[in-house]
C-alpha cells in the first residue's frame, strides 16, 4: 500500500463537505505540484447531469471557497479537465457499470474511494463498486464520520466494509486529525524534553478540553436533531484530542504505534451509569437570545417543533491508568456559544511549599498553565510566575505569560486545509492520521455509557441563551472542584 493512487473516486460529489473541503484541498494540492501524474478525479453523485455542467458546477465552487487570493483561472482549469461526473445510487448495478467503464481498468493501477455520504449507504456503495470488480487489493476506501449513531450500528458499518477489504485499506475520516494544530500536540509533548516528565498526575491538576461553535444548526436539521451534541462532537473531535494529549509515547511515528496508544487511553475511561451521569455530566439546549450581536432564535425554533436533543454537552471524565489515575478532563462542546474556538488548558499543581509570603500575608502565587489554541488562532501560552518589579522587602509575584503564536511564527507558510494532508496521506496509504476500527468501537463504547446513564436517569437537557456557555450547571461541574473553566 505504498503506491500513490493516482484515481480518486468521489461519492457525494455534489454535497456540501465536497465543494467547500474536498475540491479546493485538491485545488490546493494540484497548485503546488502534490497531485500523481495521470491523476483523475471520477465525481459521483445521485444527480443526474454531464461533466461540463459539472466542472462549471466546480469551478464556481473554487471561486467561493478557495479565495480570491489563491485562485487561478489555470489551475482551476486544469482541475476541472481532471473531472468527470458519473451518476451513481445505491443499490444500481446498471449504474456502477457505466462507472467501472469511465474507470476503464484504472481500479488495477490503484484506486481511491471517498465516501462523503450518510453511513447508511457506506456498505452498500462498497458492495455495488466489489460487484463491478472494481475493489481489488490496492484500493482504498475513506469514510467520512459519523461511523455509526452508537457501537452496534458502528460495528455493522465496520463489518459491512470489513467484509469486501482489509482493515489496511480503510481510512476513517476526522478531519480535526488533519489540522496542523492537533498534530502540534504531538510535537509539543514528544519533541520536547520539559514536558513529559511533568504530563502526568503527579504535576497536572486537570485538563479542560473546550470546543466552542457559535453557529446553531445551519441547515442541518435533518441530521442534527436526534444525534446531538454528544454523538456529533464528543464522541469523535473531542476524544480524538482527549487520546492525543493523553497517550503514552509511541515506540516510533507511525501508523500502528501512534494508534494502539490512542485506543489505550480510549479503552481506559472510565465508564458512566444512571447515578454518575448526574453529577459528571451536563446537557443542555440553547433558547433564544444573542452571539455576536445578532439576536438568534432558540434551538426548537429553529427546529419547529421541542426536542430532547442537546446541543451542549459538559463531562468530567476519568482515564484509570497509571498515568492519569485521579485527574479529572472536563470536556466541553456547544452550538450558540460567545465564540468560536477550540482550546486545550492544562492546569499544573500549585507548587508543593511557597517560600512567598510566609508571614501570613498573600504573595499572589497562582498554579502554572498550559493553554493550547486549536482554532481559530493558533498559539501556546505558558502562564508562570514571575516577581513584580519593584524595591519591596516582600516579593510580590505576577503571572506572566511565555506566548508562541504558531501563526506569527511560520508567517510566511500558508495555513493548510485540513483535507489537504489528509487526501494527501490517503493517496499515499499512510493511516497514521486516519481512525482505526478499534479505536471508533472504544469511543462509542464510553459515549453510549452516557447516553444509557441519561435515559436510565431521565436526565432532560437544561435550557441555556444563545451566546452563553451552556446552562449554570455547567459552571457547577468544574466549581464545585475548585477549579473554573478557561473562557
Amino acid at each position: 500500500m505504498t503506491d500513490p493512487s493516482a484515481t480518486f473516486l468521489l461519492f457525494g460529489a455534489t454535497g456540501d463537505l465536497a465543494h467547500r473541503m474536498i475540491f479546493p484541498s485538491l485545488y490546493n494540492l494540484l497548485a503546488d505540484g502534490l497531485l500523481p501524474d495521470d491523476f483523475l478525479i471520477v465525481a459521483s453523485g445521485r444527480t443526474e447531469m454531464d461533466d461540463a455542467a459539472f466542472r462549471k458546477d466546480i469551478d464556481q465552487a473554487l471561486r467561493k471557497f478557495v479565495g480570491a487570493d489563491r485562485y487561478d483561472a489555470e489551475v482551476a482549469g486544469k482541475l476541472c479537465g481532471m473531472i468527470v461526473y458519473q451518476p451513481v445510487e445505491a443499490g444500481n448495478a446498471g449504474q456502477f457499470r457505466k462507472l467501472a467503464e469511465r474507470l476503464d481498468g484504472r481500479a488495477e493501477r490503484g484506486l481511491t474511494v471517498y465516501l462523503s455520504t450518510p453511513p447508511s449507504l457506506f456498505a452498500p456503495t462498497a458492495q455495488g463498486l466489489a460487484d463491478a470488480g472494481l475493489l481489488t487489493p490496492t484500493s482504498r476506501i475513506a469514510m467520512e464520520k459519523p461511523i455509526g449513531k452508537d457501537l452496534a450500528s458502528s460495528k455493522q458499518v465496520n463489518d459491512g466494509i470489513g467484509a469486501l477489504v482489509d482493515e489496511s485499506q480503510i481510512f476513517r475520516v476526522d478531519h480535526y486529525l488533519g489540522k496542523e494544530t492537533v498534530q502540534n500536540l504531538l510535537a509539543l509533548r514528544f519533541g520536547n524534553v520539559m514536558f513529559e516528565p511533568l504530563w502526568n498526575a503527579t504535576a497536572i491538576d486537570h485538563v479542560q478540553i473546550t470546543v466552542g461553535e457559535t453557529v446553531g444548526l445551519e441547515g442541518r436539521v435533518s441530521y442534527y436533531d436526534g444525534v446531538g451534541a454528544l454523538r456529533d462532537m464528543v464522541q469523535n473531535h473531542v476524544l480524538q484530542i482527549l487520546s492525543i494529549i493523553a497517550m503514552e509515547p509511541p515506540a516510533r511515528m507511525d501508523s500502528t504505534a501512534v494508534r494502539d496508544e490512542k485506543v489505550k487511553v480510549l479503552r481506559s475511561l472510565r465508564p458512566m451509569t444512571a447515578e454518575t451521569v448526574k453529577t459528571l455530566s451536563v446537557r443542555g439546549q440553547y433558547t433564544s437570545g444573542a452571539v455576536g450581536g445578532e439576536i438568534v432564535a432558540g434551538y426548537a425554533d429553529e427546529l419547529g417543533r421541542p426536542s430532547d436533543t442537546e446541543t451542549f454537552v459538559a463531562l468530567k471524565a476519568f482515564i484509570d491508568n497509571w498515568r492519569w489515575q485521579g485527574v479529572p478532563f472536563y470536556l466541553r462542546t456547544g452550538k450558540r456559544m460567545p465564540t468560536r474556538q477550540s482550546e486545550i488548558q492544562i492546569q499544573f499543581k500549585p507548587v508543593r511549599h511557597s517560600i512567598f509570603g510566609r508571614d501570613g500575608r498573600g504573595s499572589g502565587l497562582e498554579p502554572n498553565r498550559l493553554i493550547i489554541r486549536l482554532q481559530p488562532e493558533e498559539y501556546i501560552r505558558l502562564l508562570i510566575m514571575s516577581k513584580r518589579p519593584g524595591l519591596e522587602r516582600d516579593v510580590h509575584l505576577e503571572e506572566v505569560t511565555l506566548d508562541v503564536s504558531l501563526t506569527a511564527a511560520f508567517a510566511g507558510q500558508r495555513r493548510r486545509i485540513a483535507y489537504e494532508r489528509l487526501i494527501l496521506d490517503l493517496l499515499a496509504g499512510d493511516q497514521t492520521l486516519f481512525v482505526r476500527r478499534d479505536e471508533v468501537e472504544a469511543q462509542w463504547a464510553w459515549i453510549d455509557s452516557i447516553i444509557d446513564g441519561w435515559k436510565a436517569a431521565g436526565m432532560k437537557p437544561a435550557p441555556y441563551a444563545a451566546g452563553n456557555w451552556g446552562p449554570s450547571s455547567a459552571i457547577a461541574l468544574i466549581e464545585r472542584d475548585g477549579a473554573s473553566w478557561h473562557d
